[in-house]
């Protein structure tokens, strides 16, 4: 069962300066891009968010609201929600929106995830 206030529980980023400090400090990081008016959004995103801590935890999820940063979105050129952009080291890794299927976005993490943080 999750909690009554689990959908504010996310990190938010909250400027492009944001991002990009988000971007620089993380090793493996995950970008949520949607809004509050975006059903199929709110039930997808807790799916991610349980998908990235039971199998990539060194993989930090953000929530970008694309009417509160409406610049954090043109930048990353994302135009439709929702939309997943995930980095490693820097770079883009996944893009994916719309139709995203948990199944194929743990796929295509598994290996870089496991390449990057084999011991």
């Amino acid at each position: 069962m999750l909690p009554q206030n689990f959908y504010q529980m996310y990190p938010t980023v909250e400027s492009l300066d944001h991002f990009n400090e988000l971007l620089a400090s993380n090793e493996a990081v995950l970008f949520y891009f949607s809004n509050d008016d975006c059903n199929v959004c709110k039930v997808l995103k807790p799916k991610v968010y349980e998908m990235l801590e039971e199998n990539f935890p060194k993989t930090k999820f953000f929530y970008v609201d694309t009417k509160l940063t409406p610049d954090v979105a043109a930048q990353n050129r994302v135009f439709t929600i929702p939309t997943i952009l995930v980095f490693f080291a820097g770079s883009e890794l996944f893009r994916k929106s719309r139709y995203i299927g948990i199944e194929e976005l743990q796929e295509a993490l598994g290996r870089p995830y496991e390449l990057m943080f084999s011991e």
